[in-house]
């Protein structure tokens, strides 16, 4: 008989990962200040996206601080020095909100890797040769080096990397936006089916208001743009296009991480059935004017105070961040949109009007069909 192997943990869905960050590449084989100064060349042309560097201080002594040291800025900014370990898991919730992340690779190792060749660093490249794993490009330093032997005997490939001199920037600026625009998360879409609906006194989601079930024209909007969706229910039925929640009592809240938690590298579109005024225009809109460095990409009415988070693209950054507002007591998807860096799209309050009762019910069939 055959004995099914042991299981320690729950195989939960995980977001990929570099060494460090969701998405990453270190910088190597050159002096660290000619490191960083070429990622603050980079960065100021790429100012559109969230990006950050890492790197070893180069100080000769350093104390142990024994308190965390924050300052704001009166702009907004804030400025951390703190002390405690430095690990892989710690150092990927930190950078979990970043578009791309730069790492000093003379000091830490980065899934992927742009190569300064420096001929006075060659030793330094050999002694590093099996970090190297995946070159994106060689930056030469010199107008004549050529990749170092170890380098031509690793990869066999080697000419065929394309290669720029330091002074280069646009180049190489328009080579790493390639790779950033590469890692932008796919959508999928999530049809919020699991409300009560205690004052409707029925199921919202399958009321008709335009000739069909609402569940299943919000399903529609999103996939005939394309993607795939899935309705968000409270119980496992076993259908493939369902998301039941796995974050119990949470209402709209539950549904979201529960379907992060099911794929936590896709940004999710979600939209509500209790909202029949949304229409194809509007989920193009949303598309449209996505923006992926953000938290979250949502609505708001142009008479209204606060976003809906009912007609949102929440970004994969958004579900730790959504972790921690639970880990706080609070479950409500506006509060997170509203003390986050989210893009707001105003449009008009009609097409985001809530219908929750009877009454409300049938004056909006009525203005649908007219």
């Amino acid at each position: 008989m055959k004995m099914k192997k042991h299981q320690k943990h729950t195989n939960i869905a995980k977001r990929e990962n570099g060494n460090f960050a969701p998405n990453e590449v270190a910088i190597l084989g050159a002096k660290c200040g000619i490191i960083a100064d070429l990622v603050r060349h980079v960065s100021k042309e790429l100012s559109q996206f969230k990006l950050a560097y890492f790197d070893a201080s180069h100080a000769k002594d350093v104390e142990e601080n024994g308190l965390a040291d924050f300052t704001f800025h009166h702009e907004g900014n804030l400025s951390i020095t703190t002390s405690g370990p430095i690990n892989q898991y710690v150092q990927r919730i930190q950078f979990s909100q970043y578009d791309y992340v730069f790492i000093n690779g003379n000091h830490y190792a980065g899934n992927k890797q742009i190569v300064l060749l420096d001929p006075e660093k060659e030793a330094s490249i050999n002694k590093r040769i099996d970090q190297i794993t995946d070159v994106e490009f060689f930056v030469k330093l010199t107008e004549d080096i050529k990749p170092f032997q170890a380098l031509q005997e690793k990869f066999s490939d080697w000419n065929k990397i394309p290669q720029y001199g330091i002074d280069e920037i646009d180049n190489i600026k328009q080579h790493i936006f390639k790779l950033m625009l590469a890692t932008i998360p796919k959508v999928k879409g999530l049809v919020l089916t699991g409300g009560k609906s205690t004052r409707m006194g029925a199921d919202k989601s399958e009321l008709e208001y335009h000739g069909k079930p609402q569940k299943q024209f919000v399903k529609e909007l999103l996939e005939n743009q394309g993607y795939k969706t899935f309705y968000s229910v409270q119980k496992d039925n076993g259908n493939g296009d369902e998301i039941h929640d796995t974050f119990f009592n949470l209402g709209p809240f539950g549904g979201i991480c529960s379907a992060f938690q099911k794929d936590p590298n896709s940004a999710w579109m979600v939209l509500a059935t209790d909202l029949p005024f949304v229409n194809e225009d509007l989920v193009k809109l949303l598309l449209q004017k996505r923006n992926p460095s953000k938290v979250a990409t949502t609505v708001k009415g142009k008479g209204k105070q606060f976003p809906e988070p009912l007609i949102t693209i929440y970004e994969p950054k958004a579900y730790p961040v959504l972790l921690q507002y639970l880990a706080q007591g609070y479950s409500c998807p506006r509060k997170m949109l509203i003390n986050s860096d989210v893009e707001i799209i105003e449009v008009d309050d009609h097409l985001i009007r809530n219908v929750n009762t009877p009454d409300q019910y049938e004056a909006a069939k009525k203005e649908i069909i007219n």
